[in-house]
């Protein structure tokens, strides 16, 4: 059975390999893996985003990112996905941005990957009527949370490519950040903790043009750099593998409930432990004492850090393989893909059906 996916990116974030998010990560490794396996894939995202399949580019917006530029960004990536269901026969729409609902098609085979932690969601979005309308989470952490009412299929666990991450190199004198900067990721509580630790920090990520990130950066992450606290900007696939597997740990000090932590897991292909606050589905990841350490607070992720690297980086290399793989998230996807394309055939055929029983003789 070939496939033809429409994957439809968050309207205000760039996809492809070298993109920052772990929803965008997750649809370009989808759009890769569809490609490979002989199917149609077709990528809606913004300017700035690549795809193994055909890309339909929507424009980025300049300036601050509010409201307005949200609503704007929103109703271009519904003419995108009129005018490719118009142009394709599409079997699956795959829709993966936090405001899907604002651009969902009123029918045909859709799934939703709900990257994001739920109460993030409205609620109403979490309990579709359709039928051909299937949401899951991205690991049983997350599923847990879901709300009284909620409508989900079983959870896609996401998995990292360890062959390409995994280039053991000598570790250095510094701990690692990766991700975006914002508020709710805590990006200062790292630096807080770098400096009690007397260890190096270096942060990878991205500042979104969104006023409150701006200002966290400037307000909490700024003042704290100095010479052995350096922030890179964002950073492509090839530094970032560089910097996971010399890094003597990754520190995740997320404030926000992490659905499945990507980065995590593949700080763990690259034998790099984890430091992190236990928040979400981050005890699930990180196997305390053995792969990394769950803590309470800077003082803690402090300790945690001059620990990391009496763990043992061969452990943690088994442990992501035997647990995060790529192949299981991407045989699941398919599945789904193949079973929605076949709810969204045998309707039609149901209708085509009746259309016919009643058309006059």
């Amino acid at each position: 059975m070939t496939l033809t996916v429409l994957n439809v990116a968050y309207p205000l974030a760039p996809v492809g390999p070298d993109a920052v998010g772990g929803a965008e990560q997750v649809l370009s490794v989808l759009d890769q893996a569809l490609v490979q396996a002989g199917h149609r894939s077709i990528v809606i995202g913004c300017q700035g985003s690549s795809a193994a399949g055909v890309l339909i580019e929507t424009p980025a917006e300049p300036g601050v990112l509010d409201e307005a530029a949200k609503r704007r960004a929103q109703r271009v990536h519904c003419a995108a996905i009129a005018t490719a269901r118009a142009r394709w026969p599409i079997d699956v729409v795959h829709l993966h941005g936090i405001d899907f609902d604002a651009y969902l098609p009123g029918d045909g085979p859709t799934l939703v990957t709900l990257h994001l932690p739920l109460d993030w969601y409205p609620a109403d979005a979490l309990n579709p009527a359709r039928e051909d309308l299937w949401l899951h989470a991205v690991s049983a952490a997350q599923q847990r949370t879901a709300p009284p009412g909620a409508r989900l299929i079983g959870p896609i666990p996401n998995g990292v490519d360890f062959d390409a991450l995994s280039e053991p190199q000598a570790k250095h004198d510094f701990a690692l950040v990766l991700g975006r900067v914002c508020p709710e990721k805590g990006i200062h509580l790292a630096l807080d903790a770098a400096k009690k630790a007397s260890v190096p920090l270096v942060i990878g990520g991205k500042v979104y043009p969104y006023e409150t990130h701006t200002a966290y950066f400037r307000d909490e992450v700024e003042p704290r750099l100095d010479d052995r606290r350096r922030f890179l900007g964002p950073l492509g696939f090839v530094a970032k593998r560089r910097l996971l597997n010399t890094a003597r740990c990754l520190v995740i000090p997320s404030l926000a409930a992490e659905t499945s932590s990507l980065v995590a897991m593949e700080a763990l292909a690259c034998g790099t432990p984890v430091v992190a606050f236990p928040n979400g589905a981050l005890p699930d990841v990180v196997e305390h004492g053995k792969t990394g350490y769950l803590v309470g607070d800077v003082d803690e992720m402090a300790e945690a850090i001059a620990a990391a690297p009496s763990l043992d980086p061969e452990t943690c290399r088994a442990e992501a393989r035997r647990r995060f793989s790529l192949d299981r998230m991407i045989s699941s996807y398919m599945d789904a893909y193949r079973a929605l394309a076949r709810l969204g055939t045998d309707s039609g055929q149901l209708a085509t059906a009746k259309r016919a029983r009643h058309a006059p003789q």
